[in-house]
């Protein structure tokens, strides 16, 4: 008669829930991330992907496909088999590439199911120290003194920050000259330079800079200041009562995908997001403020956000190119 000894027993019950889980999900999961190495939104999945990996006890692949400002790979996952093996990992440009980018050859709204809200950063607007500036009311002012003369540099045309300044612009009656860049890193480097006036970027780009007081930060766009500024008013305190220009981390699926599949992938993100050591490595290592928010608030935070920046972009004519 085969005996198994205490140890081993509890050993094969240890294990059985992850047993249990492969069993019910595909073999192999891959996330598509549709931007390169290196930025935010690559850094920040794979930093889940070990913890997914461990819950889900499946394999979790981080696949990288670039281009069209991340719509390539996101057009990819909305024709991918809707069974649970293709996840999309996206931020901010998912939202605007329909606007300015022209005809997709999918529907954000309708092709991409809403999983998962990661987390939000606000995007900042900052100028090189020894500049005068020390407030938004001052960029403001300058404007009006010296019309399109003021200028602010971001990651490229049709990005968040492009939009946000251009209805700050509308709201305050100014022009503020954009001078796009491939990248906020450029964008960056430029404004530390004193080629451009301002820097329009996310928090997380502009934090050790900020840190080491070569910018000064004027304004958050965000909804709210982060943790990591609190002494920085946002735009919104600042009178502009139409900005909330937020960067964001969202997870979607193909249309289709059954609902089992998406909660037990957006349980196991979720479960990862409360290890506290993860948790620092994005909130401090990214400038992330986590949301953890399920699909139905996902689902509404895109269609607000696509209300908000599609008239923007269309009646200002801003496009990518």
């Amino acid at each position: 008669m085969l005996r198994l000894n205490r140890r081993a027993v509890l050993a094969g019950a240890a294990l059985a829930p992850f047993a249990a889980k492969a069993q019910t999900g595909p073999a192999t999961i891959r996330i598509v991330v549709p931007y390169p190495p290196g930025g935010s939104v690559d850094a920040i999945a794979r930093l889940v992907q070990p913890g997914l990996q461990q819950r889900l006890g499946t394999t979790v692949i981080i696949e990288n496909r670039t281009g069209a400002s991340g719509s390539i790979g996101t057009d990819h996952v909305a024709k991918a088999t809707p069974d649970g093996s293709t996840w999309l990992f996206s931020f901010d440009n998912l939202v605007l590439n329909p606007f300015v980018l022209g005809k997709l050859p999918f529907d954000t709204e309708t092709d991409l199911e809403p999983v998962y809200l990661l987390g939000k950063a606000p995007y900042v607007v900052c100028t090189k120290a020894d500049k005068p500036y020390r407030s938004l009311a001052d960029v403001i002012a300058a404007a009006r003194e010296r019309p399109g003369k003021i200028t602010y540099g971001t990651p490229g045309a049709g990005s968040l920050g492009h939009l946000a300044m251009t209805l700050l612009g509308k709201e305050a009656g100014v022009q503020i000259v954009h001078v796009p860049y491939r990248g906020a890193a450029p964008a960056l480097n430029d404004t530390l330079a004193g080629h451009v006036e301002l820097f329009v970027g996310s928090i997380a780009v502009a934090t050790p800079q900020i840190d080491a007081k070569a910018v000064r930060a004027l304004a958050q766009l965000g909804e709210t200041r982060a943790p990591t500024l609190p002494e920085v008013p946002t735009a919104r305190e600042s009178g502009f009562a139409k900005i909330a220009a937020d960067a964001w981390w969202g997870f979607f699926a193909p249309a289709g995908t059954p609902g089992a599949a998406i909660e037990r992938f957006r349980a196991a993100v979720d479960a990862g997001l409360q290890d506290a050591a993860l948790a620092k490595q994005i909130t401090e290592g990214q400038g992330v403020t986590l949301v953890r928010a399920g699909p139905e608030k996902l689902r509404a935070f895109v269609q607000a956000q696509m209300a908000l920046w599609g008239p923007v972009a269309r009646e200002h004519d801003i496009t990518a190119k």
